[in-house]
């Protein structure tokens, strides 16, 4: 596990110009915006708008793109004409927060095998619901035939739930670990791992185990899946309260959760670590960024990119650019763009010409704040091919600015504690308590510090962050939320964690 304080990074302007261009060809519901990286300018364009959380987003041969949606849909949209065309919607979707119908990818030979395989959450019965991995049959411009490859436990949280082919035409599943922390180490458990399947949905008999389909374990909640041209494949996962992560994942490896969280750092970790091999992350972020969908790009239309993986952030609101080395086992450079500005991100992939297509998902269970009329939507990135004028206003893609007039406790609070109780304290109803004129924060100074100390069975400890930013986290919550004035010392704060321990 490891630690650090990041200040917020902004883009060098959040004011976004709409650019006119007679020469580019014309884009369906497009509002066109420049952005520079490095050499390349960049164009944005919104191909899809007024969705609802699409989760995946896949692209076909024919010049379409496929999306599905959280509460049960699974749409087309021709790239040309700008139509979309329902191909499915499910009736038993169960959806609460992050469940529904999650995952989705098509067979890569589309014409002689159309096959689209989707992972959702399903309402069994009144009082049990299911986790499915299903494979349709694209046929007379329906999906058909429905073949369950998989139905296992789904309690409520923690589903993953990414779905890929490999090069070698196998079904490769991320599964979330169902926030059942044995799950994960179990090899009997289908739950927090990376599962491998026939296209039939038989189990390979190459796989680690016999007749069992775990292909990779130890995973919390992994929600990025893709391969590269070299045949690597990686996983995104997201952490607890730190270490959220980016794998590398092989055949028959642990990745450590639930005891090892990010990089083999800790006394209990190394100790974990002598009696069970396990994998580190090629990288692991503290404070979290809430890492989602994961694509590939080595294409030359965007020179900066070759050779990256592109990952999709919810919390982050950002895409990040993760460089790989030649044998694609470390990352050499990390950085976000586009950071702040679209909101949560969600999906990402790309297309033979070297653009990237993404979705928003600000109106998922845990939005940034109210979504914007035109949300959700699904963006393409692309190569301007044209000079550029006098007229046109390029924003910078990177985030060039840092805010350093946020306080010390202030940043620690959007580092570990905005995404969840939001910047006016408030939460969600009924997930994530509010902080204002919270009884606990204001009047009870010895819970309040062993709850964020502790933690509970909602939320993740703190006893990573040291005695001081505890303390500055602590005193800048009761002195925004509260009427309490009076703050927390680090003295106060360190012997409760003596009382902890």
């Amino acid at each position: 596990m490891k630690k650090a304080i990041v200040t917020l990074g902004i883009l060098g302007t959040l004011l976004v110009i709409w650019i006119y261009s007679g020469s580019e060809q014309n884009t369906f519901n497009s509002s066109k915006y420049l952005y520079l990286l490095d050499s390349t300018i960049l164009r944005i364009d919104t191909i899809a708008k007024g969705l609802c959380v699409p989760w995946e987003i896949a692209l076909d041969t024919d010049g379409h793109l496929w999306f599905t949606e959280q509460f049960g849909r699974i749409s087309r949209l021709d790239l040309k004409s700008g139509e979309q065309k329902v191909m499915l919607e499910l009736t038993d979707v169960f959806q609460e927060r992050t469940s529904g119908l999650l995952g989705m990818t098509l067979h890569p030979d589309f014409a002689k095998k159309p096959y689209v395989f989707i992972t959702y959450t399903a309402r069994k019965t009144s009082k049990r619901n299911v986790s499915r991995v299903v494979r349709y049959t694209y046929e007379e411009d329906s999906l058909l035939y429905p073949l369950v490859f998989l139905e296992y436990p789904a309690w409520k949280a923690h589903f993953g739930a990414r779905v890929i082919i490999s090069p070698e035409d196998e079904v490769i599943v991320a599964t979330g670990d169902g926030a059942q922390n044995g799950n994960a180490q179990s090899v009997l458990s289908v739950n927090g791992k990376i599962l491998r399947y026939h296209i039939d949905g038989s189990i390979p008999v190459d796989n680690p185990l016999p007749n069992n389909p775990v292909w990779a374990w130890g995973l919390r909640n992994p929600q990025g899946l893709t391969y590269t041209e070299n045949n690597k494949l990686f996983s995104s996962d997201h952490g607890d309260a730190t270490d959220d992560e980016v794998n590398r994942i092989e055949k028959g490896k642990n990745y450590g959760w639930p005891t090892i969280e990010g990089y083999v750092d800790s006394e209990q970790e190394k100790h974990f670590a002598r009696d069970t091999p396990v994998v580190s992350p090629l990288i692991a972020w503290t404070p979290t960024v809430a890492p989602a969908g994961l694509a590939y790009y080595n294409y030359a239309t965007i020179p900066e990119w070759k050779n990256s993986l592109l990952l999709a952030t919810l919390k982050g609101n950002s895409i990040r650019v993760l460089q790989l080395n030649p044998n694609q086992d470390k990352i050499t450079v990390d950085y976000p763009i586009f950071q702040q500005v679209f909101g949560r991100i969600r999906a990402i992939c790309t297309s033979p010409e070297g653009e990237v297509y993404f979705s928003t998902s600000n109106k998922d269970w845990n939005p940034n704040g109210i979504a914007e009329e035109a949300d959700d939507k699904i963006i393409r990135i692309s190569k301007l091919n044209r000079k550029t004028n006098n007229k046109d206003s390029i924003l910078h893609a990177k985030a060039v600015v840092q805010n350093t007039s946020l306080s010390n406790g202030e940043t620690l609070y959007t580092n570990y504690c905005l995404s969840c109780h939001k910047p006016d304290g408030r939460g969600i109803p009924a997930i994530y308590p509010s902080l204002v004129e919270n009884t606990i924060v204001e009047n009870n100074q010895t819970k309040f510090i062993k709850l964020v100390l502790e933690g509970n069975k909602e939320m993740p400890n703190f006893s990573f962050l040291e005695d001081e930013e505890l303390a500055a986290i602590l005193t800048y919550v009761r002195r925004k939320f509260t009427s309490q004035q009076t703050g927390i010392s680090s003295q106060q704060v360190k012997q409760h964690r003596k009382d902890y321990k």
